[in-house]
């Protein structure tokens, strides 16, 4: 299990006595270390004197298995959920997982000047998430989450970075099957919470979007102020009902925080922000109407946790995307459009309107959307059929399995010449690389995007490579 966990700041030390509080845990032959324990990590290669390594166990792989090597990297304590036999203080737990969620859980209650915001949703968690990290930023030290450390590891391992001086902490939690969400948002123990939108990822655990809205909807249960609620989502009637909060505040088009007066342009917007604070004019670096929804959603979590409009505004104002997710780059004479990081069916429609801004002769290549489940061919044939639909683009390269599903869904429609299929990306390259012989020297732009998976930024990579 080698999630990146390190961190630059100096952490809070943990005592043993806290060790032992928050696991419950014995140690084995009572062989206990000296002195306090900087740190608490579930990635063996990073394991040195001072610290805790907590052996985790998943389907492919044991931890257990590297304790004799930590130990030779001088790291003193093990945490394990068997004994090993090497020469290292063990601390015996009934199950590493659930300890690494309770030391994540302590680590939270030890810090009651915490303001928490968490935040779930098909689509847009990511960007949402950076929004608000630089409105709190500004403000005062905030801890927000990391990459993709959103599921029942990833969350208490980024608890386990709090520090004193963090005031805000925004944590986004994701849901891979039913129960994730109500196991994180118990840990995190936030002030405002809520779904950003209900969309299609996910759809092969949980049969449907019913399913998802149900798993999502979790996180209303553990809300301590307020709870934020997606006015224009087809689910908000559904979500309203798992309120319990008596505070709520709705944003999107009929809700209390919302947009009007939008100017999208290549790559940014211009947008009026609505609030019962007053209105103001949001000059925001990103592109997409789906971008000026992030951003309404971002408002809306930090006015409920008594952010004031100016420094909404600022933040948003100055916020940065994330690696992979709408990054313009122009390379010679061309742009490139780096949104690799993920994909779900919702936020491949949103990309290909941000395509279609663009100039030159706009090329979107797509490669597969996972966790449909039993729906993927389906999915992937009305996406094939939507993005040549799109006006302004000119040309869909889709890549993988159900490239020809989507190709099929094309040529459903009049535009089905605009789509060309591949089963790889080695097949694609001398397509894309033909392409840009055949219309030079006019300007072109490419968005390259695909779930996690598909690793379409090797794509993109290798044929700016021959540019």
């Amino acid at each position: 299990m080698h999630t990146s966990t390190t961190s630059t700041a100096a952490l809070e030390p943990w005592s043993i006595e806290q060790l032992q509080q928050a696991t419950q845990g014995y140690w084995l032959n009572d062989k206990k270390p000296a002195g306090q324990i900087k740190r608490i990590l579930t990635d063996s290669r990073d394991a040195e004197s001072g610290d805790a390594f907590l052996a985790l166990k998943g389907e492919r792989f044991d931890a257990h298995d590297f304790i004799a090597q930590v130990a030779a990297q001088g790291c003193e304590i093990a945490i394990v959920s068997r004994p090993v036999d090497a020469d290292i203080c063990q601390l015996v737990v009934e199950d590493t997982r659930l300890a690494l969620g309770q030391l994540g859980a302590y680590r939270r209650q030890q810090n009651p000047q915490l303001k928490v915001i968490a935040l779930t949703g098909s689509s847009g968690k990511t960007t949402t998430k950076e929004m608000l990290g630089s409105i709190l930023s500004r403000l005062a030290p905030t801890l927000v989450t990391r990459g993709n450390l959103n599921n029942d590891l990833g969350v208490p391992v980024m608890l386990l970075e709090l520090r004193p001086e963090h005031q805000y902490a925004v944590m986004e939690l994701g849901a891979s099957h039913q129960g994730e969400i109500d196991y994180t948002s118990k840990m995190v123990q936030p002030h405002v919470a809520g779904i950003i939108n209900i969309g299609t990822a996910h759809l092969g655990e949980f049969g449907g979007r019913d399913g998802i809205c149900r798993a999502k909807s979790e996180i209303y249960a553990h809300i301590s102020e307020t709870s934020i609620i997606p006015a224009a989502d087809d689910f908000a009637e559904t979500i309203r009902a798992a309120v319990k909060t008596e505070k709520n505040l709705s944003f999107g088009a009929g809700g209390e925080v919302y947009a009007s007066n939008v100017v999208l342009d290549a790559q940014s917007s211009t947008f009026t922000l609505n609030t019962a604070q007053g209105s103001k004019t949001v000059q925001l670096p990103f592109a997409g109407e789906h971008n000026v929804e992030n951003a309404t959603a971002a408002a809306a979590f930090a006015l409920a946790i008594g952010i004031n409009l100016d420094d909404i505004v600022a933040g948003l104002e100055q916020a940065v995307g994330a690696k992979g997710r709408l990054n313009f780059i122009p390379h010679k004479d061309y742009l490139f459009i780096d949104d690799t990081y993920n994909a779900n069916p919702g936020s491949m429609r949103a990309a290909a309107e941000v395509l279609a801004q663009q100039q030159g002769i706009r090329v979107m290549v797509t490669g597969d959307i996972g966790e449909l489940g039993s729906s993927a061919a389906i999915e992937h044939y009305k996406l094939g059929r939507d993005l040549v639909s799109v006006k302004g683009i000119n040309f869909v390269v889709a890549v993988g399995e159900f490239a020809p599903a989507a190709q099929e869904g094309a040529r459903s429609t009049q535009y089905g010449k605009k789509m060309q299929a591949f089963l790889n990306q080695e097949q694609a390259l001398p397509f894309l690389i033909d392409l840009i012989e055949t219309h030079q020297p006019q300007p072109m732009s490419f968005l390259f995007k695909g779930s996690r998976f598909t690793h379409m930024e090797t794509l993109m990579a290798a044929l700016m490579e021959k540019l």
